[in-house]
């Protein structure tokens, strides 16, 4: 019997980590998204989630650079993403919902790339 429990124990120890690891969507402003067009800078299409990073010209004439997060690699090929949707200097306009802290993150919510294709993240 205590075999059992200290296995389930260290069972429950080891994915307590991943459970808290995940972040939710709440840090992003849903209730207004922003439109930036921008050239890519770096294209990771890696797991957890696909990161698009570009920079953008402000009104003012000011550079930023912002990171845009999407959904996993896996999903996004269903979509229509591969390794090889953008690269660095790819031109784009990308929506997206910006962080509540301001600070120069946000979450894609569709990416217009290269050739005119307009790139969704798929089905949740």
């Amino acid at each position: 019997m205590k075999t059992k429990l200290f296995a389930l124990a260290v069972g429950a120890w080891m994915i307590s980590g991943v459970a808290w690891a995940h972040h939710a969507g709440s840090i992003y402003d849903r209730d207004n998204p922003v439109t930036f067009k921008g050239v890519v800078t770096e294209f990771q299409f890696t797991n957890p989630h696909v990161q698009v990073v570009f920079e953008t010209t402000t009104a003012s004439g000011a550079r930023e650079t912002w990171k845009a997060g999407s959904a996993p690699p896996q999903r996004l090929y269903r979509a229509g993403w591969n390794t090889k949707t953008l690269s660095p200097g790819d031109e784009i306009t990308v929506t997206c919902l910006p962080a509540k802290d301001g600070s120069k993150i946000c979450s894609i919510r569709n990416l217009t790339g290269p050739g005119g294709k307009v790139l969704t993240q798929g089905a949740e």
